[in-house]
This record gives C-alpha cells, sequence and structure tokens, in this order.
C-alpha cells in the first residue's frame, strides 16, 4: 500500500478522533480505552501482523508513520500505541507460538485486549538484566514471583510481555491480567505524557503452563534484544510527531503574533529559531527513517537504532524549548497547548532507555565497527 495514503487516512483518523481528546487526556489524565478498539478497527495496531491473525501487514514503516500521526495529536496516545503495537504485540508475533498467537496476538490486534511490556523493576532500570523477577519451574508449569515498575499501560492492560530469570538465564512469558496472583500497584502521576497510564505489577505465586512461554525457555535476552532495538526505532517518531506540532504551532504563532508593527516572525532573532527547528525537523525524521531500515535489514543494530531515538529524542526538546520562547508568556499557560508539548517531550530522553545508556551503545557499537 501506498505510505502517502496510509498517512493520510491516520492523519484524518487523528486530528477527528484524537485531537480532540488531547487536552482532557492531558488535563484530566484521562486513557481513552474505546480509543484503542477504534485503533483496531482501523488496523493500526497490528499494522505489522499478517491478515490471518487480524491485522494488516503494511510493515515498520507504516507503523512509524501511524507513530508520527497519532503523537503529532496527541504524544501520550502515541506512547502508549507503541507499547501496545511495538513493544507487545509485535514481539508476541515474532517470538510467540501458534498457541500465542491464535489466542492473543489476534485479540491485541483488534484491540479486544490491551498490551504491555513488563521488563523495568524497581532495581533494575538500565541494567534490566539485573531483574530480581523470577520463574521457577515445577512439574511443567513455572510459578513467577516479582514486580515490575514504570511501566507502559500497566493500569489498563490485559496482557503483558513479561521478562523473568529461570536460574541463570532469562525468559520471556506471556501473563495475564486475569491470572490468579496477578495485581496491580500504584498508577504514576507524572510531569507529561499524562493519559499513557504508567504504573506497577506485582506477581504473587503467578503459575502458568510452557504454552505461555515467549521464544523458548531461557531465550529471553534474545526476545528482548531484537525487541529494544525495533523499539527504540519506532518510538523515536514519538518524538517526532511531537517535534513536528511543536514547529507548527511556532510557525502559525510568529505569523500572527505582531510587536513594534509587525510579525515576529520577521525579527531576525526569531527566524534563527524557525530555521533551526526546521533544520533539526527534518534531519531527525530522515535519520529515523534510515535507522528503522536498516535496523530492519538487523534486529542486532543497536547502533542506528540508539542514535536514531537519541537524535529524535533531544529534536524534541530543543524545538518544544524553542517554540515556548517564541509564545514567550502565553507559552508558559495551560491555556496554549505548547506547554504540554515541552512536557510531553522530556520523556523519550528517559524512557525506553535513557539517553545516557543510548550514547554508551553507540559508542561501544562504533568501537566494533571500526575494530574490524
Amino acid at each position: 500500500m501506498d505510505l502517502d495514503f496510509i498517512r493520510e487516512n491516520v492523519k484524518e483518523f487523528s486530528e477527528k478522533e484524537i485531537m480532540p481528546l488531547s487536552k482532557k487526556i492531558d488535563e484530566d489524565d484521562y486513557f481513552p480505552v474505546d480509543l484503542f478498539k477504534k485503533l483496531g478497527r482501523q488496523g493500526y495496531l497490528g499494522v505489522t501482523i499478517p491478515e490471518e491473525y487480524n491485522g494488516t501487514n503494511l510493515g515498520y514503516m507504516a507503523q512509524a508513520i501511524i507513530e508520527e500521526e497519532i503523537s503529532y495529536c496527541s504524544g501520550s496516545i502515541g506512547l502508549s500505541y507503541g507499547a501496545h503495537s511495538n513493544l507487545c504485540l509485535d514481539n508476541l508475533f515474532r517470538n510467540g507460538s501458534n498457541y500465542i498467537r491464535e489466542n492473543y496476538v489476534t485479540k491485541l490486534a483488534s484491540g479486544d485486549m490491551i498490551g504491555s511490556l513488563g521488563m523495568t523493576e524497581p532495581s533494575a532500570g538500565t541494567d534490566a538484566l539485573s531483574m530480581k523477577t523470577r520463574a521457577d519451574e515445577m512439574d511443567g508449569k513455572y510459578r513467577i514471583n516479582g514486580s515490575k515498575t514504570f511501566i507502559t499501560n500497566a493500569p489498563f492492560a490485559d496482557v503483558f510481555l513479561t521478562y523473568a530469570r529461570t536460574g541463570d538465564d532469562i525468559s520471556a512469558f506471556l501473563i495475564l491480567a486475569s491470572d490468579a496472583g496477578f495485581s496491580r500497584g500504584k498508577s504514576f502521576k507524572k510531569l507529561g505524557m499524562r493519559g499513557s497510564p504508567t504504573g506497577e505489577i506485582y506477581f504473587n505465586d503467578i503459575i502458568i503452563g510452557s504454552d505461555r512461554i515467549i521464544g523458548g525457555i531461557n531465550h529471553g535476552k534474545n526476545v528482548m534484544f531484537s525487541g529494544l532495538n525495533m523499539e527504540r526505532a519506532i518510538l523515536a517518531f514519538n518524538s517526532i510527531g511531537i517535534s513536528r506540532r511543536a514547529f507548527d504551532l511556532a510557525m502559525e504563532y510568529s505569523m500572527e503574533r505582531e510587536q513594534f508593527g509587525k510579525p515576529i516572525h520577521e525579527f531576525e532573532l526569531i527566524q534563527e529559531k524557525l530555521a533551526y527547528m526546521y533544520t533539526k525537523l527534518e534531519t531527525s525524521r530522515l535519520f529515523a527513517y534510515h535507522a528503522l531500515e536498516n535496523v530492519q535489514k538487523d534486529r542486532m543494530n543497536s547502533l542506528d537504532a540508539a542514535a536514531s531515538i537519541l537524535y529524535a529524542s533531544e529534536t524534541s526538546e530543543y524545538i518544544a524549548r524553542e517554540a515556548l520562547q517564541i509564545f514567550g508568556g502565553y507559552g508558559y499557560i495551560k491555556d496554549f497547548e505548547i506547554e504540554r508539548l515541552m512536557r510531553d517531550s522530556i520523556l523519550l530522553s528517559i524512557g525506553a532507555g535513557t539517553n545516557e545508556i543510548r550514547k554508551k551503545l553507540i559508542a561501544e557499537a562504533l568501537v566494533r565497527r571500526y575494530k574490524k
């Protein structure tokens, strides 16, 4: 399918269904559950999933476009969309058994279930491999104990792609909110990305069968790392959507606002801001497309994946901050959208791995490349 057609279709949907809710989503910390079913009916949730499992099989470039257009209207919904569609659903399809695909992938693709990724723990954030959650084998089944925190979609999710220690290794499991022993902790009140629910989940002697192992026992690291790089490549477009919205608002305001008898876009200092904002926006988008193409060829390509989200997240903060400066005092009050974009822009320099760990990954990958 023509990617330009997909963009126009998603843009029309987002402006109709998401943009009118964007203020309520932020102010009330409101998560529109019904919206996920609408996203499913449009085929956006299962965009990388074959049609036989309720997907549309349009690929990762289409997923990136959907991520950007949704995030343009609401960074919060864009974040929750990415956690559901890429971090959980896509990973379950790629690494799950036919049982997983038929029973859970289909429902996640349709929006009948909401998905989440259970990785971060209170003492294991950036250092994910030091997780404490355990899965102990018992008569062919597994008893899971532990907890996860800072989990996107946790307060509402039905399905969790979860990592746990199995002896000295790590394995991936599918855990359901309906499982005996599963409970939700508090939902965090955040600076930004309000309406994209983030919370804690607890596992107390959850017993699940081996049919809910993802990617094979003791192969969780492979599932994790192949997913992390694609996650970074896709979520870069969450930042790009926010950047584009902030830039558009700044441009419109600079042409409407007058000072000293002329529009402020005629002042050289404002022109400099607009020039840099546009250049950084387009550079981050082009680099993100390039990185996504490379990660599709090699899922272990941490260099391009980390670099694209590093630059996109820094760019979104820069553009939102400059846009707020162009708005002046009006940008600092909640009657104007720009202050929300400023708050939302900060998340991607922390979430999905901090920018500090991304710089480390980039440097290590560069050393490996140049050693050859």
